[in-house]
């Protein structure tokens, strides 16, 4: 944070005083504000899904043991005459088991392979009999033939869900400048309301003490004498504002870019140094291909597609697939039971056949075909509400050019009046005091009416940059580099 602070011009003398554009407030509150932290940690959740997502479909091997299973006791078994007798057992066994398993997404169903080996060892009062069993290797495949497969939707929604949540962090980064901007301006209007307060204080305070010695001399009248006497007690009290106003605003500063320390605020005026034209056509176009909405809009089609898909296959005709073949040996001697094995086959083929279900299928396919069809009715309104909302947020940015020229040109204006008129009344040229309240009233107003075209005309091109992701004052995409914001 120090570092950063000397790259603003951190200034060190009685006070320390920090001084940021707003590009430099903008970066520190994409650093470390809350709710760029909060898009974040968002992001960072949706990158963890999507990385557990792309797991699901590695190889899967896992171990399965037991060590060991130990039974005394007295247990019912069946005679070889067909009776039943209780006999005391006592055995112990124990097994290992390693498979691998791999899911097929493209049809849904699972190729394995694993290898087992168990011992069992029986103790009687006059004898002990052990076994051995190894499963050298067995390979099989589980497959459902007309069952919804929700692999193969995942492997398509998944990448998009990961997209969109890198677009809404860009998004979100976007709204923080944006927060940001609201509050540089609403410092740097306290800051100038503060500097015009102390202005207009000293300058009344110098009027008054001038219109004191005119009276004496007879000069003026005293209604005169009194109105810049009340102005004076005006810009007093104006000026206690202003400090009240600056420092609640200094804080709120402050507590969103978190900055930390005893330091003074001094912004500098971000000045429009260059004006560039925003095409209509490019600003929908970029908006489409880099936005969230335009993928959302992608996602939410293949959601409500693979919802009717599902309708349709459950509670249908359905049949599973099921066959392994193995290699086996068991023997009482531990060596012989991995010698000459003998294979071994499993095949099953199981269906399920619904006979009457009172048109319970037929209804969910028609909800789900239903929800398709609005979710396509909605999205299509919404493309047309989002291409309108870029046609008036460009035509928004593009009046911003000539109100910000007005303004500047109207508080050059209104300032050398008041100059002008300050002067031909502090020689006596001028003995209305009202015509030089008018003319500072005028050039108070001028001055935060540029600040406040400022203010209008950089929140609307960030607004601009967060509906289409582009930065058109240098012509290229918004993007950051995610690998870092995963770390």
């Amino acid at each position: 944070m120090f570092w950063l602070f000397c790259m603003n011009g951190l200034i060190f003398g009685q006070k320390r005083e920090l001084v940021l554009s707003l590009t430099d407030a903008i970066k520190l509150a994409q650093q470390q504000s809350p709710d760029a932290l909060m898009a974040k940690h968002k992001f960072r959740s949706s990158y963890w899904r999507f990385r557990s997502f792309k797991a699901t479909y590695l190889p899967s091997v896992a171990l399965s043991a037991t060590l060991p299973n130990i039974n005394r006791s007295i247990e019912s078994i069946t005679m070889p005459d067909g009776s039943s007798d209780y006999v005391p057992r006592s055995y112990l066994d124990y097994s290992f088991d390693l498979s691998i398993s791999q899911r097929i997404g493209l049809t849904g169903g699972e190729v394995f392979v694993n290898s087992l080996f168990g011992q069992t060892s029986n103790y009687y009062t006059d004898t002990t009999t052990q076994q051995f069993l190894a499963n050298m290797v067995n390979i099989g495949f589980r497959q459902p033939v007309f069952s919804y497969n929700p692999y193969k939707w995942e492997k398509k929604i998944e990448p998009l869900k990961y997209d969109e949540a890198k677009r809404i962090y860009l998004e979100n980064n976007e709204q923080v400048a944006i927060v940001t901007i609201n509050r540089f301006f609403n410092l740097l209007t306290a800051q100038i309301e503060k500097e015009i307060a102390e202005t207009n204080y000293h300058n009344y305070d110098t009027l008054y003490k001038i219109a004191k010695g005119r009276f004496n001399l007879g000069k003026i009248a005293e209604n005169e004498l009194l109105q810049l006497e009340l102005n004076l007690l005006k810009a007093e009290a104006s000026l206690e504002q202003s400090e009240l106003k600056y420092n609640n605003n200094l804080f709120l500063f402050k507590s969103y870019l978190r900055i930390k320390g005893d330091y003074d605020i001094r912004l500098i005026i971000p000045v429009v140094h260059h004006f560039f034209d925003v095409s209509l056509e490019k600003a929908v176009a970029e908006a489409k291909n880099n936005t969230s909405p335009g993928l959302q809009f992608k996602r939410r089609l293949l959601e409500a597609e693979s919802q009717v898909n599902q309708a349709k296959m459950n509670g249908r005709f359905d049949a599973q697939i099921y066959a392994q073949f193995g290699l086996t040996q068991t023997s009482d001697v531990f060596k012989e039971a991995f010698q000459h094995p003998l294979d071994q086959e499993k095949v099953s083929v199981g269906i399920t056949l619904p006979i009457l279900d009172w048109g319970k299928a037929r209804g969910n396919i028609k909800m789900a075909e239903s929800n398709r069809d609005l979710v396509q009715t909605s999205i299509e309104q919404e493309r047309i509400d989002f291409e309108q909302n870029i046609y008036l947020q460009v035509m928004q940015f593009k009046m911003q050019k000539k109100q910000l020229y007005i303004a500047a040109k109207s508080d050059t204006v209104a300032k050398k009046r008041f100059e002008v008129t300050h002067k031909r009344y502090m020689i006596g040229k001028v003995n209305d005091v009202l015509e030089l309240n008018n003319a500072q009233i005028d050039n108070d107003n001028a001055k935060k009416g540029y600040i406040t075209s400022l203010k209008n005309y950089w929140i609307n091109y960030y607004k601009l940059r967060k509906m289409t992701l582009f930065d058109f004052e240098n012509n290229l995409p918004i993007s950051v580099n995610f690998d870092q914001i995963i770390r």
